[in-house]
């Protein structure tokens, strides 16, 4: 026998003795209280007719069946698991995720990631993660009485310095409308024109002389110079000038679309990404950077709600996001837990018309309770107030009355 017979034979032996001592079913392999077997369990109770109905029934059989694909996605989620190469790397060795597949074959990561961009949209997300909160109001294991809410800040992925400013837009704007009427006026002066351009009809009177220069070019044949050494002549200078501000005028008109009324920013490489001030890193270099801000509501350490906003503040959050969890839970919380930066008058009477009783912390409360602020006798807090009269009586014995009233509009519209 050859040495090359000898080597082989007892590779074949090695691998004989390996396949006995290896389970033939993974259901032995996984501990009956892992937690892919509850992860599992929750999975297979969820109405899935969104995500099927997506799936067309005269295509083609999908590679991997789409539920057993949700169960795979979500719980590579749980793992930290995250990108696409990841889970495909995860079926092919990881014993928990062949378990889940059921003897499908590992999906590659561009089945994957076209699963999650495709079909796995916002409505089919939300349906889904609602069902298994409203499971959970079901079996008792969240309360469904008093609900946490608290943010923060994330980063967008868009470059620092990509920044867009509306009090920027707004000041060049109107410098530019002031050039504009000093040109218009010579426009009128070389052709005889009565051009009139209120602000309000700005970008449309910009088209409207850019026409009209054009058809003069039209009509007298005249051919506008290009390049080092060519002398341009008044009408070519004029339709430059438009032209130029035309461009400029609609690049803000955007810019104003995007960002709206409530926002004051937007980043250039991400629309929706707004520019906040973070948390001070490790260098404590706490500078503006594109972000979101994430609101998420908790009950019994259960997330029942999460959504992202463009605002800065979490003050004119809290509606919307409450607004939000409303339209999606079959119940309505009464106790609103949340810290000082969601103090508002508005949300105050939200929250009262509503009928839910709000536990906000409030703005001051630090303050208030030290004593060199019990012992301010400028602060109204410390002086005594007579309800009938409606006056404050200071530390001098003098009574302060109100002298007037005025009416502050926030940045939502709310008039208080």
């Amino acid at each position: 026998m050859t040495n090359k017979q000898i080597i082989q034979f007892n590779y074949t032996q090695t691998s004989a003795n390996y396949q006995l001592y290896l389970p033939m079913d993974v259901e032995e392999m996984i501990p009956m209280d892992d937690s892919v077997r509850l992860h599992c369990l929750l999975c297979e109770r969820m109405d899935y007719r969104e995500l099927l109905q997506a799936y067309s029934p005269k295509g083609r059989k999908p590679a991997v069946d789409p539920v057993i694909l949700f169960k795979v996605i979500t719980y590579a989620a749980s793992q930290k698991i995250y990108s696409s190469r990841g889970i495909e790397k995860a079926c092919r060795r990881d014993i928990n995720f062949r378990w889940l597949l059921q003897g499908y074959a590992a999906p590659d990561h561009a089945t994957i990631s076209r699963f999650k961009q495709k079909y796995l949209t916002d409505t089919v997300m939300e349906q889904l993660f609602f069902q298994q909160v409203a499971w959970l109001y079901e079996q008792k294991a969240i309360t469904g009485e008093t609900l946490y809410i608290d943010g923060t800040k994330i980063e967008a992925y868009a470059n620092w310095y990509s920044f867009v400013w509306k009090k920027a837009i707004t000041k060049h704007e109107a410098k530019m409308y002031a050039k504009w009427q000093v040109l218009l006026e010579q426009i009128n002066t070389t052709y005889c024109q009565l051009f009139t351009s209120p602000y309000e009809t700005f970008l449309k009177d910009l088209k409207k002389v850019l026409v009209f220069l054009e058809k003069i070019q039209e009509e007298e044949n005249i051919t506008f110079v290009y390049g080092k050494g060519k002398r341009k002549n008044v009408l070519q200078r004029y339709h430059e000038q438009v032209k130029e501000m035309l461009q400029r005028k609609e690049q803000y008109d955007a810019s104003n679309e995007i960002m709206g009324e409530k926002r004051n920013s937007y980043s250039k490489t991400d629309h929706d990404a707004t520019f906040m001030r973070m948390k001070d890193d490790h260098m404590r270099n706490g500078q503006l950077k594109p972000a979101y801000n994430v609101q998420a509501a908790v009950d019994a350490e259960f997330i029942v709600g999460i959504n992202v906003f463009s605002d800065r503040n979490d003050t004119t959050t809290l509606i919307p996001f409450l607004q939000y969890l409303k339209e999606h839970l079959p119940f309505t919380y009464r106790h609103i837990v949340a810290d000082s930066g969601y103090e508002s008058e508005e949300n105050y009477v939200y929250l009262k018309e509503q009928k839910q009783t709000a536990y906000i912390k409030p703005q001051n409360h630090e303050r208030k309770k030290k004593a060199s602020f019990k012992k301010d006798i400028k602060y109204r807090e410390n002086m005594t107030y007579d309800k009938g009269t409606d006056t404050y009586t200071c530390a001098n014995d003098q009574q302060l009355h109100a002298i007037r009233n005025y009416t502050r509009t926030s940045q939502t519209g709310y008039q208080s």
